[in-house]
């Protein structure tokens, strides 16, 4: 089973391939395409998350003990981080959620190098993601 450390490690490998930032965001660019578009269902008022400038979609649902994430955005590098919080965070428990510092994120270098605006999209992002764990952690002890 892939932990969220080791999908961490993987993360950093890939970032660590392109020394210059412009090279990094344009990956993130690749990495929101590529996030599969959410159903229009999902693209509701009570799915969108505060704190972020751009327009960010999660939901999340709650399958044999994983939590299960989709997201969506309308700004493409917003788009790329919130891609790289699910493949990190989605199909792992509650526990696993809630506990990991997520330490990934500063390795890449990606908390240091996104603007203001950005860097608190990303920990709003973050914030929701481990309050849906908390939730579905509750609702299922």
């Amino acid at each position: 089973m892939n932990t969220i450390d080791k999908i961490g490690d993987q993360i950093i490998e890939e970032f660590s391939q392109f020394e210059d930032w412009m090279d990094k965001y344009n990956y993130l660019i690749e990495l929101g395409k590529s996030l599969p578009i959410i159903d229009e269902k999902f693209r509701t008022e009570s799915n969108l998350i505060n704190g972020c400038q751009s327009k960010v979609w999660l939901s999340a649902d709650y399958n044999d003990g994983k939590v299960i994430f989709k997201a969506d955005s309308d700004a493409i590098i917003t788009k790329g981080l919130v891609s790289v919080l699910i493949r990190a965070l989605s199909n792992q428990s509650p526990d696993e959620i809630i506990m990991n510092e997520l330490s990934f994120l500063d390795q890449t270098g990606l908390k240091a190098h996104l603007s203001p605006t950005r860097s608190n999209g990303l920990l709003s992002m973050i914030k929701q993601m481990k309050l849906y764990a908390m939730a579905f952690k509750i609702k299922n002890s």
